[in-house]
């Protein structure tokens, strides 16, 4: 017998709703399939988003962006496009695109607790007009994320206002050892922890934001 034969695990969407209930009647009415001036508004403000995906396979990524706020492009009142920055080269979540186009986003404001889901089928573009947009400190992005919208709506504050994530008090950054540490215990890099410091500093990254 193993742990999860101790699992009461459920396998239906009827055993979901027994357990969670039925959405409330707005929770369902707040979908939409093109953007709000309200959405135009958050997403101009909005520094930080998180992109879900999955391959053919259903293998799972979700991958952090991150720009001045504004950084999300609108095309129309159903298309956005997404910088892509230099980062690790892995691509994982671009990757998934090229074999399942759909994806999910949610779109962060620093100190508000709720947040923007947005969800559709993405395309990855290499040049396009709006590219120009897109520009900061000189870096013209190589490739954008291009969502046609099918679902957008807010969601509630409820899950950031129990995590307190906005709430200066309650974070404690160095009860975790620096990344540097963790790497050098990860034994993922071939460096010593000096040198892992040096490379991880916000001196060091500042300066290869927009460059490789």
């Amino acid at each position: 017998m193993t742990l999860a034969d101790e699992y009461t695990t459920i396998t239906s969407a009827e055993e979901l709703r027994e357990v969670i209930g039925a959405p409330t009647p707005k929770a369902v009415a707040k979908e939409r399939v093109t953007l709000h001036a309200r959405d135009r508004e958050w997403l101009a403000r909005s520094p930080f988003c998180l992109i879900a995906t999955s391959d053919a396979d259903g293998n799972c990524d979700v991958s952090p962006k991150g720009d001045p706020p504004g950084f999300v492009h609108v095309i129309d009142d159903a298309t956005i496009a997404i910088p892509d920055r230099p980062g690790n080269r892995r691509a994982d979540g671009f990757q998934n695109i090229l074999s399942n186009p759909h994806a999910g986003l949610i779109f962060f404001v620093p100190g508000r607790g709720e947040t923007l889901r947005v969800n559709g089928r993405a395309r990855l573009v290499r040049d396009a007009p709006f590219f120009d947009a897109m520009v900061v400190n000189g870096h013209r992005p190589a490739i954008a994320l291009v969502l046609e919208i099918e679902q957008i709506f807010f969601h509630c504050a409820k899950a950031l206002m129990r995590s307190k994530l906005w709430k200066p008090e309650t974070w404690n950054p160095d009860a975790l050892p620096s990344h540097a540490r963790i790497v050098t215990d990860l034994r993922y890099a071939d460096a010593s922890l000096e040198e892992l410091e040096r490379y991880y500093s916000d001196e060091t990254y500042s300066r290869h934001l927009y460059k490789d």
